[in-house]
């Protein structure tokens, strides 16, 4: 995990920048990262930045304690990770694992404080994997119904087109991260699910 070193280290200072007790951790691996306009999107929840590029699922449990560990109390987590997971070859049953952990972690260090899982997303570079990722996203979707804090926020249908391929005007040239009209999606539909 040294890899990410560079990175954590950056997200360790980010709570040093704001000016008030975070509510809302986002939390996980570069399409929270590169959200620019998170702090604007969801200023009345009092939200902080906890991505760091490249993490996957078991990064997240990893470094758990180093990066949320800073916090004493939390309103709600939102997690994006599990695409990388996938990408490095990793099965979705791995994932899930993972994801169980830093569940367990959260409980925890915050207890019963709402999750918000966000679905791996559709995106083009990894669409030779999409079976990997629907299954993933299966798996996750189920672990969350069994429990009244965790709660799944399945962006993947409105990210394809009418021909359900991946909607290229949601994502960067690379393919992979978010275009500024994705992140709008992704705070839409985020929103909708925090007001259940």
């Amino acid at each position: 995990m040294y890899w990410y070193e560079e990175e954590v280290q950056r997200v360790e200072k980010e709570l040093s920048r704001l000016s008030y007790q975070p509510e809302t951790i986002f939390y996980g691996s570069s399409s929270i990262t590169l959200w620019e306009t998170l702090y604007s999107d969801f200023a009345d929840l009092k939200p902080v930045n906890f991505g760091f590029g490249g993490s996957t699922l078991a990064a997240c449990v990893w470094f758990f304690d180093r990066i949320l560990g800073q916090l004493n109390t939390a309103n709600r987590i939102i997690i994006y990770a599990g695409d990388n997971d996938l990408g490095d070859g990793r099965h979705p049953e791995e994932a899930l694992l993972s994801y169980r952990q830093l569940i367990g972690q959260i409980r925890n260090k915050f207890g019963n404080v709402p999750c918000y899982y966000i679905s791996i997303k559709p995106s083009i570079q990894r669409w030779e994997i999409v079976g990997q990722i629907i299954e993933t996203n299966r798996l996750v979707k189920l672990e969350t119904e069994n429990d009244d804090f965790q709660h799944y926020i399945d962006i993947f249908p409105f990210m394809l087109t009418d021909q359900k391929l991946p909607d290229s005007s949601l994502f960067e040239p690379d393919g992979l991260h978010l275009s500024t009209k994705g992140y709008a999606l992704w705070q839409e539909k985020i929103r909708e699910n925090l007001a259940l």
